[in-house]
């Protein structure tokens, strides 16, 4: 460094003192510079500068020490902008890019054909670029900006999204002018997108599953409480966590009483439920015994499934109420029972009435020979007394017959309108004769009974039987028979139990006070021939007898009876609620009123009805009236004959009914009336009726059977039969019917 010229400084300290002394000659140049020199004020000008010059050598030592931070803090700025993991770039006012990193050039211009990294701007997408210029100008004004997620366009396909940070930069030029430049980071959110969006997406999946989850608590809470079975879940301490509403109602308590109770309080044997939980995960247990509320016992059926969690155990247990199946089941038993009950009393029925038309045909004939012997035996004879007795003996057994006809027959009888307590009046009169002084016999009616559409005579006999049977069982003791007749309304319970279909029937009731009936016996005494009775005190058609009756009338028989308390049938008759046209103006049918028929005969079509006839007009001179007899029992063929021929006829006697069919064909005008059975092997007498009307088709033709049904009446008055004959039937009563048919 060359010394400075401070002459000037020589210069000025002269000039001042001139001012107050004379100017001196300058020294010469030794003497300038010698030790003298130095003293007074030049050296302390010196001093002076000797002290500016160390301090202007601190100073520049100071400087290039900042020059030096400077360089070096310049270079680490280099070093950190260059290896930053950021895209850094510095742009300045027109958007041109004045520095840039790698990381930028590595994001913006990837390969080399890519389009240069010259420009920010044209990177941004036309999307975000009024967002991105909104960040710039905000730098401006505010040092800072940022704008979020702007997506940078490398090319039509590739794209970058990132945060785009701004911070301003304000430097000089080397000429003093002021420099605004931007220094700008792209923070790639890519990855950061990607991993929002998968986060988001978890959300929206844990959302929707939370959403599922509770849909399927909804659901599930709306099956429980929608189950038709209780269903109560109890925790690892025993206690009611669950209770639905078919198990409040089951149990007859409110879920909010049942929650926190003790399982045990409803299912005492709870305890042999929980033992299963270290078996298996659910058991199905069978019938077990519940209580109620109010510690009524129940039959459920219960299941249980376990169930273990973080939190403990959970047991659930489902009850189901085996009240109803079992009501059922006992229902299903007694219905079959009925069913089992109604086969046998058909079979044994059907069995019956075979026997009784075989028995009929041996009747018939029995009868028929006894008039026919009585009528040859001379007055006075003994003989005589003993054909009376035969013919009483003959005739029992003929009611008999009939009685089994009534109890095996199907058909519904023949009805009209009948009062109750009319036939229950008359039964009183016909027992008041037999019946024992020590038992009373009443008959109570209430008011306003309507009359019933029945068979009187049936009726009656119904009665009848059901009054000897409470006689009989009081024996010789002193007692009471009732009758009870009354408007009845048969509960639902009763109304399955007895296959009632209506609801308002008339109930006929006899009650004794008899030794009564066990429950062995109870199940049997509708069974044919079977009796309590000594021997030769009972046949054991009585009550099925009743049975019949009341089949056939659409109504029911209900007994009643305890052991040392008497018993009680009760008869069901369908109430009359309005009358038929054909009923109305009729009296009540009872006991012998017109219209029915009477124990000897059965009920027949008003066209077939049979009628005692008056004696029959004497014929033509010369000409003998003839009749075919048809009829597969030869007995029977060779009786009819001799009691016809007895009255004046010619009798023609076939046991084959094809051979008759042949004898007709060769003769028919020879035939003035025919006679056939309607039971004949391998040929019906409905054929035999059709055959003969095709020969000839005025012959008059009366149809023969002891086992009569409503189908068979309406087939033959179709076929065009004129009487149907009832067997065994009187002597009188078969001339009659001839008689009336051949005469007209």
């Amino acid at each position: 460094m060359s010394r400075p010229d401070l002459s000037f400084l020589m210069h000025a300290a002269g000039g001042e003192e001139g001012s107050a002394a004379p100017a001196q000659a300058p020294a010469p140049a030794d003497e300038r510079r010698g030790p003298a020199r130095a003293r007074g004020d030049v050296a302390a000008l010196i001093e002076e500068l000797r002290a500016s010059k160390a301090e202007l050598e601190a100073q520049n030592h100071m400087l290039r020490y900042s020059q030096a931070v400077a360089e070096s803090a310049s270079e680490r700025f280099e070093a950190l902008f260059s290896s930053v993991p950021l895209a850094l770039m510095v742009l300045d006012e027109h958007d041109m890019v004045v520095q840039a990193n790698s990381m930028a050039q590595r994001s913006f211009q990837p390969a080399e054909h890519d389009r240069p990294l010259v420009s920010l701007m044209p990177f941004v997408d036309p999307a975000h670029a009024a967002r991105v210029q909104a960040a710039f100008d905000a730098a401006r004004h505010q040092a800072t900006a940022e704008a979020t997620e702007v997506v940078f366009r490398l090319d039509a396909e590739r794209a970058i999204t990132g945060d785009l940070h701004i911070a301003r930069i304000e430097s000089r030029t080397e000429d003093e002018q002021p420099l605004t430049q931007f220094l700008c980071a792209v923070i790639d959110q890519g990855p950061l997108l990607a991993e929002r969006q998968a986060l988001q997406k978890s959300a929206a999946e844990l959302r929707e599953r939370n959403e599922q989850l509770h849909t399927s608590e909804r659901r599930l809470e709306a099956v429980i409480n929608s189950a038709l079975d209780a269903i109560i879940c109890v925790d690892q301490h025993q206690r009611i966590t669950v209770f639905n509403p078919t198990a409040a109602m089951l149990f007859q308590c409110p879920a909010s009483d049942a929650l926190g109770s003790a399982i045990t309080r409803f299912i005492p044997n709870a305890e042999q439920l929980l033992a299963f939980a270290q078996l298996t995960t659910q058991a199905v247990l069978g019938e077990m015994t519940a209580l109620t509320a109010s510690g009524r016992e129940l039959a459920v059926e219960i299941g249980v499934s376990f169930e273990r969690h973080a939190g403990g155990e959970t047991t659930t247990v489902f009850a189901r109420d085996l009240t109803a199946r079992k009501r059922a089941e006992a229902r299903r038993a007694e219905l079959e029972g009925q069913l089992r009950e109604s086969h046998k009393m058909q079979a044994v029925g059907t069995m019956a009435g075979g026997i009784a038309h075989d028995f009929n045909n041996i009747l018939h004939a029995i009868l028929g020979n006894v008039e026919l012997a009585r009528a040859d035996c001379p007055p006075g004879s003994p003989v005589c007394d003993s054909l009376v007795e035969i013919d009483k003996a003959g005739r029992r057994a003929r009611d008999l017959v009939r009685q089994i006809l009534t109890f095996s027959r199907n058909e519904p009888p023949r009805r009209a309108r009948v009062s109750l307590t009319d036939v229950a009046r008359d039964t009183q009169q016909l027992l008041r004769v037999t019946l024992p002084p020590q038992i009373e016999l009443t008959v109570h009616e209430a008011d306003g009974v309507p009359p019933v559409l029945a068979d009187a005579t049936q009726v009656e006999q119904a009665l009848l039987n059901l009054c000897t049977n409470a006689v009989h069982a009081i024996g010789a003791q002193r007692g009471r028979v009732e009758v009870d007749i009354a408007v009845a309304q048969p509960a639902q319970r009763l109304r399955e139990r007895l296959t009632l279909s209506g609801d308002r029937y008339v109930a006929v009731s006899v009650r004794d006070d008899g030794p009564g009936m066990d429950e062995a016996t109870l199940t049997r005494i509708f069974e044919p021939f079977f009796t309590t009775k000594p021997v030769g005190q009972g046949t054991g058609l009585g009550l099925a007898v009743v049975h019949g009756v009341m089949r056939t009338h659409e109504g029911a028989v209900d007994v009643h009876s305890v052991p040392g308390e008497g018993s009680r049938f009760t008869l069901y008759f369908p109430a009359l609620l309005k009358l038929r046209a054909a009923d109305d103006g009729a009296p009540p049918a009872h006991g012998g009123a017109p219209g029915t028929a009477t124990p000897a005969t059965a009920p027949a079509p008003a066209a077939l009805l049979v009628a005692t006839a008056p004696e029959p007009t004497p014929d033509a001179p010369g000409r003998q009236r003839h009749v075919m007899y048809v009829d597969d029992d030869e007995a029977l063929v060779l009786l009819v004959q001799r009691l016809l021929r007895r009255r004046g006829y010619v009798v023609s006697g076939f046991t084959d009914p094809r051979q008759a069919t042949q004898a007709l064909q060769e003769a028919p005008e020879r035939y003035d009336l025919l006679v056939t059975d309607y039971n004949m092997p391998g040929f019906s007498g409905l054929d035999l009726v059709r055959a003969a009307h095709a020969i000839r088709a005025d012959l008059p033709i009366a149809l023969a059977s002891g086992y009569v049904t409503a189908d068979i009446e309406q087939q033959a008055l179709a076929e065009g039969a004129r009487a149907l004959i009832h067997k065994p039937n009187d002597v009188q009563e078969l001339c009659a019917t001839v008689d009336r048919l051949v005469h007209g």
